[in-house]
Formats: C-alpha cells, structure tokens, sequence
C-alpha cells in the first residue's frame, strides 16, 4: 500500500490548495516554474485556477532535457492548454556553468541557483517580481534533508536553492503530497493522460544521469541512448506499469569490438522500477528480449557505446537515480 498525506480527500484537497495559492499570492503577480513534468504541470493547474491571468509560466531549456522534450512541453502548454508561456533558450548558460563539475551535490545547487536566476530576470522583463510556484513534492523535502529527514541528495528546488532570492515568496501547494497523489490531482483537475502518467524526470535533468562531469558527447550520446530505450518500452507496452524508467551515462569507457577491431567507448546503464511513492522502488523484470532489443539497438544507433549494462538494484540501498 502507498503512503498518503491526503486528508479529507482529493476534491478537499484541490479546493483548500487553490485557496491557500490565492491567499499567498494576495493579488500579486504569480510565476510559475514548468518543467513539463508531472509535478510543476499539476502545479500550474491548480496556480492557474487561483490567480488566472495573474499566472505566468516559465519554462526553462538548461540544455539537459530528454530528446525532443523542449518542443513537447512548448506545444502542449502554449498550444494545447493556452497557459501563457515563455519559453527561455538557457542551454549555454547552464552548460557553461557546470563545465568541469562532477560532484552530484555541486551540479543539484548550481542547477538550482541558476534556475532561480533565469526565473528573476524572466520576472523583472514582466514588470515587478511577485511570487514563485513550484512543484516541489514531500519526496523532495525528505531526500533534501528537511523535515527531520537526513540528508540523502539535495533536490534543486529544495536544498540546491540559493540563500538569496528576489521574489517575495515561494508558494509551494504539492509540497506534503507523494508521486501516486500528484497524479490522482492531476487527474481530477482534467488534465489529460499524458500528461499525468508522464514519465518523471528530474529538475536537474540529464545532468544527473551523465556521471561525473558533463560533456557534450556523453550528453548527445545519452539523449539517444535514453531515447531509444523509452521508445521501445512503449512498443511493448510496459510504460503504463513502470514507475520510472531511464538511462544513464558512467564516467567509465568500457572495452569493446567494432569492425573485428578493439574499441574503447561509452558504457550505457539502463534502469527500470516499480514504485508508487517513489520513496521505495523494486527492480522492474523486463523481458529479456525487450532489453536485448534494447542494447542491439543503442548499439547499432550510437556507435560510441560499447556495452549496455540493467541495473537491478532496489531502493534502499540504492536510490532511483544514478547521481
């Protein structure tokens, strides 16, 4: 059974966070951070139904999204639900920035930081700085060491946060809610499907699943990885069951055989789970031809790679992501 910090129920729920959105927010104007993902998205409905017109959301392309995902949150947000959206290109900035950095903690608060940067230049362009919505949930609280927890990794919207900020507060509704709960709001606020059993991704993007320090050929070279790897999950009809399912680049080069020559390349971690308050997370048992299609694939597709390793490993001891 899944945790819950539910109480009273969704509706009860729905109806006080809207309330206490346009409380905090008393009238001033409202910027929200949208990632795309399932949190900042059920995030920005329900900031939406508090402040209507007073709401603005930000999305923020720091170079480290999944393939072609900068342009689906465009379309989906701007177009399909006529949220007011500027879309900011920061890719050079934050890859800039975390050139050289391959401690995890150190890339979460630069990460956070410059988040926090781009939102308050973004907000001064709109005319006066008001208040800031984000989706953070108690996962992130939790992990980030906050609420008597020890600290397991700092989330960049919790612990990666600079000291500093110029907006007059930070309005966080979903923050006492688990996964399993932001998707049963979302769906009760209408949003569509696809956007709440979106595959969950990590602020800090792929700059959490290239270990060590960031490059721009691990990075391109994991985007199509990670890719292919969604694409044929779907194929076989297993995205709907897995809670969370991605790959990730090691720091290591691994020996391998192309054109009956030696080769040395890339190594590829593929990681699949189970879990519904992703406090806690099984090894999900794909088919071995899955994966086999998988590793064929990524191989024959990304030339650099020379093996394609699954991680089983549960959480605890492990966690989800790799960093």
């Amino acid at each position: 059974m899944s945790k819950t910090n539910l109480i009273g129920g969704i509706d009860k729920f729905i109806a006080e966070s809207i309330a206490d959105v346009r409380a905090q927010a008393g009238g001033e104007p409202v910027l929200c951070a949208l990632s795309g993902g399932v949190d900042s998205s059920v995030c920005a409905a329900l900031a939406h139904k508090a402040v209507r017109d007073n709401l603005t959301c930000l999305f923020v392309d720091h170079g480290l999204m999944r393939k072609n995902e900068p342009e689906e949150v465009v379309s989906v947000f701007r177009d399909g639900l006529s949220i007011k959206l500027i879309h900011v290109d920061a890719r050079e900035r934050f890859l800039t920035r975390l050139e050289g950095v391959s401690d995890p903690e150190r890339k979460r608060k630069i990460i956070g930081e410059e988040f926090i940067r781009v939102f308050e230049e973004e907000a001064l362009k709109l005319g006066r700085i008001g208040f800031l919505v984000q989706g953070t949930i108690y996962p992130d609280i939790a992990e980030s060491g906050a609420d008597g927890k020890a600290v397991v990794k700092s989330h960049h919207n919790v612990g990666g946060l600079p000291e500093k900020i110029a907006f007059k507060g930070i309005i966080e509704p979903l923050k006492t809610l688990y996964k399993n709960e932001v998707r049963e709001c979302g769906r009760a606020l209408g949003l569509p499907d696809t956007m709440t059993n979106r595959q969950p991704f990590p602020g800090p993007g792929l700059g959490v699943r290239v270990l060590g320090a960031i490059t721009a050929d691990r990075l391109a070279v994991l985007k199509e990885a990670d890719f292919i790897f969604r694409e044929e999950i779907a194929a076989a009809g297993l995205d709907a069951s897995l809670g969370q399912y991605f790959a990730a680049i090691p720091e290591q080069r691994s020996v391998g055989v192309r054109g009956g020559a030696r080769a040395y390349g890339f190594t590829i971690i593929l990681r699949a789970v189970h879990t519904s308050d992703f406090m806690t997370a099984g090894c999900a048992r794909i088919p071995y031809e899955v994966l086999e299609r998988v590793s064929e694939r990524i191989t024959a597709q990304c030339p650099e790679v020379s093996r394609v390793a699954y991680d089983i490993t549960p959480k605890p001891p492990a966690t989800i992501e790799w960093e």
